[in-house]
């Protein structure tokens, strides 16, 4: 049984860190990470990648679709403080009805901000606030002042 490495640990297999398969690595558990040595410096990250310097804004056009619907919900939000809620309200749903649309035609690579999660919890998410603000819009009583 000398020299086999049966996996147990005695004072011959082990040293000060732990035990040690035949090759003098660490034996640690599935899918551990094995901690630096002690004495070298864990080497630096590479520089990223740096195009020519050209770069567009947005960067994709799901970009520029997230900036037009942040656009018209600034709209919506002034609508509203402006007393007519109603309408401002709607167009904020409006905005949230565009924008689960866009994110279930455009694909991943191209979705930008609007892609959050999965696709389908996007559009359901955006699809179902933006409806139930219009359905509340339009079906809250008037109240007397």
């Amino acid at each position: 049984m000398s020299g086999a490495h049966t996996g147990a640990v005695n004072d011959a297999d082990a040293d000060a860190d732990g035990p040690e398969l035949a090759d003098g690595s660490p034996d640690l558990p599935y899918g551990a990470l094995a901690p630096a040595p002690k004495d070298e410096v864990a080497p630096l990250p590479a520089e990223p990648v740096v195009d020519d310097g050209v770069r567009r804004y947005p960067s994709t056009i799901g970009g520029a679709f997230y900036l037009a619907i942040l656009a018209v919900i600034a709209v919506a939000l002034a609508v509203v403080t402006t007393g007519a809620w109603r309408t401002g309200v709607r167009w904020y749903g409006g905005a949230l009805l565009a924008a689960a649309l866009l994110r279930a035609v455009l694909p991943a690579r191209d979705a930008g901000m609007l892609a959050v999660r999965k696709r389908w919890w996007d559009c359901v998410l955006l699809a179902a606030t933006g409806a139930a603000l219009i359905f509340l819009a339009g079906s809250i009583p008037d109240q007397p002042l």
